[in-house]
């Protein structure tokens, strides 16, 4: 199994990104039981919790990403999705998927004006 994300990049604080996560080698069934997450990492922090989003697709999230972040998820497409409006330069990061027990490689998302 891999997640594959992609998405990240440079933006403007005020933009958006979307990331997405794309699980392979992942059957159906697991990819829709299992709960789903996106992590990141700032330079010389830990890692936190972004949004995670459970089998019941209730989605939770960080109090610092309420109303700005939204997780999502297609089953047909084996997908995970992070929309993140008004970004600030505080959300610098390296951003991570979690399926279940996998992780993704993690993508770079630079907000800077």
């Amino acid at each position: 199994v891999q997640l594959q994300a992609s998405g990240g990049g440079l933006v403007q604080p005020g933009g958006s990104l979307r990331l997405s996560c794309k699980a392979s080698g992942m059957i159906l069934s697991v990819f829709s039981r299992s709960d789903k997450g996106w992590y990141r990492q700032a330079p010389g922090k830990q890692r936190e919790l972004v949004a995670q989003i459970t089998i019941g697709d209730t989605a939770n999230y960080a109090d610092s990403m309420k109303g700005r972040f939204t997780g999502s998820r297609d089953n047909s497409k084996k997908t995970v999705y992070l929309q993140m409006n008004s970004l600030k330069p505080e959300d610098t990061a390296v951003y991570y998927c979690n399926i279940g027990k996998y992780w993704g490689q993690g993508t770079l998302v630079t907000v800077s004006s």
